[in-house]
């Protein structure tokens, strides 16, 4: 049943990134001067958003090809946990992001720094969905 195991290797992969960004590289990134702060950031942002989506989209995929093929209840549950993170991300985070992303580096206004503390907050919501997406796909692999 590899459609499962992909969903689970998939899904770790995503929260293993998820989880570095909120306690490794963000932290870090906060510790810049604001100019800097944004100038890491802007690309940071645009390459993890096509990695990380790409993944939860993979992750939902592969694990609902594996409830339709074992009918485990564990995968549809772990996809939906999953692809979870785009409504996330679309609803909850987007403002911030499209607001940060229209700032310029050479002139950063004085709420820059809150914006990118409330990002902070609001992508360790990502890391959690990744890490229980895994734990859910890892529950229906051994339960299989």
């Amino acid at each position: 049943m590899l459609s499962g195991l992909l969903a689970l290797v998939i899904s770790a992969v995503f929260a293993g990134a998820a989880i570095y960004i909120s306690v490794a590289e963000h932290p870090a990134r906060l510790m810049l001067p604001d100019q800097a702060l944004l100038a890491q950031w802007q690309p940071a942002y645009k390459r993890g958003f096509a990695m990380q989506a790409s993944l939860a989209i993979a992750a939902f995929i592969f694990g609902a090809i594996a409830w339709w093929q074992t009918d485990q209840v564990g995968f549809i549950i772990g996809a939906v946990v999953m692809i979870a993170n785009w409504p996330w991300t679309l609803l909850a985070m987007m403002p911030t992001n499209n607001v940060l992303m229209g700032m310029e580096p050479a002139s950063v206004p004085a709420g820059m720094r809150v914006l990118m503390r409330k990002w902070g907050m609001r992508h360790a919501v990502r890391s959690g969905l990744g890490t229980a997406g895994t734990i859910v796909f890892l529950w229906a692999c051994v339960m299989r």
